[in-house]
């Protein structure tokens, strides 16, 4: 989950898409959501886990199949791009694990947008140890910090947006494991803060501090769509957001029992893990815009803080994309009754 930038490969992407006539063939049928038969796969940036119990939940529940759904997972990959997928229609939505993926595609041409949002602020984190601790953005200078290649461009959001120096800060390459915290290699460690399992490794004695806190705000698990099946099959999606809020509504109501349908469907996660995650994950589903506009609400000026940062930033090699560009806001506005809070 550390890859919170997908490679830049947009150009190459774009044009195989159009190499492949963009097919709609992979897109939704009128007909047969008319006939409670309508397919949604769901691709994925990376394997499935505990970020998805909401999804599992509302498949093993039925909920999809009310909505009249025929709903699969597709776990992806190093080897899989799935905004490509998405864009091309082979697919029907997508999920990412941030939100910059999302207008980089769009700034690249991609024809996709994002829909709802999975988590109200970003978990990414920045830990350290209490006796040499980060809690609050200036504690980064001086310091060693270990991020993925990958990720090294939400460092520099962060010391952008705290008027830190970028050569006041040491940049170590690591991948996604922490152990170099603990062995004294690097000061600062990076990984969201719902993924408890490799957070457990470095013991009780960390100080956090995340991204979101430190004024870089982005979204986590955005659900997107291509702009034809948005536009062209509106009633589908709808359907999908409230048997996916239903999912997660479930999921906040029923801890264990959810967890443990989690674990059923996918035995190689760890049910004291899940359990321990499952609370932390819930905390970013409910927290923040979905206290008062329900499960999934996303905030236009969160996107528009995004455009601006990483245009600042020199990221979009092609164009800055406008936040009608990039989201639609359609389907939250369908189903706000849905997805409103209970309880």
């Amino acid at each position: 989950m550390a890859n919170l930038r997908d490679p830049g490969r947009r150009s190459l992407l774009k044009t195989s898409l159009i190499a492949g006539g963009l097919s709609a063939g992979g897109l939704l049928s009128v007909d047969a959501f008319a006939q409670g038969k309508a397919r949604i796969n769901m691709q994925l940036g990376w394997i499935v886990g505990g970020n998805q119990i909401g999804e599992v939940v509302a498949k093993r529940m039925g909920f999809y199949e009310q909505e009249g759904i025929d709903f699969a997972i597709q776990p992806g990959g190093p080897n899989i791009d799935g905004v490509a997928i998405i864009a091309s229609g082979r697919y029907e939505v997508g999920q990412v694990s941030s939100s910059p993926s999302i207008m980089l595609a769009v700034s690249q041409g991609l024809p996709i947008k994002c829909f709802a949002v999975g988590a109200q602020k970003h978990p990414y984190t920045y830990f350290s140890l209490a006796r040499n601790p980060v809690r609050k953005p200036a504690d980064l200078i001086g310091k060693r910090v270990g991020i993925p290649s990958t990720a090294a461009i939400l460092l520099r959001a962060l010391l952008a947006k705290n008027k830190i120096a970028e050569k006041d800060v040491k940049v170590v390459s690591i991948g996604a494991d922490m152990s170099p915290l603990l062995t004294g290699q690097v000061d600062v460690v990076t990984g969201w803060l719902t993924n408890t399992t490799a957070i457990k490794v470095l013991g009780p004695d960390i100080a956090s501090l995340t991204q979101w806190d430190a004024g870089v705000r982005l979204y986590a698990l955005p659900y997107y769509a291509s702009t034809k099946t948005l536009e062209t099959q509106p009633k589908v999606i709808e359907a999908f957001l409230r048997a996916t809020a239903k999912g997660w509504h479930y999921v906040r109501a029923n801890r264990d029992a959810s967890v443990d349908m989690l674990v059923k469907e996918y035995p190689n996660l760890k049910r004291e893990d899940e359990r321990v995650a499952v609370d932390a994950m819930l905390e970013y589903a409910f927290g923040g815009l979905a206290q008062t506009q329900g499960w999934g609400a996303m905030d236009p000026a969160v996107w528009q803080e995004q455009i601006n940062t990483y245009a600042e930033l020199g990221q979009f090699t092609a164009r800055t994309p406008k936040v009608e560009d990039v989201i639609s806001l359609d389907a939250l506005k369908a189903t706000a009754a849905a997805r409103a809070m209970k309880g």
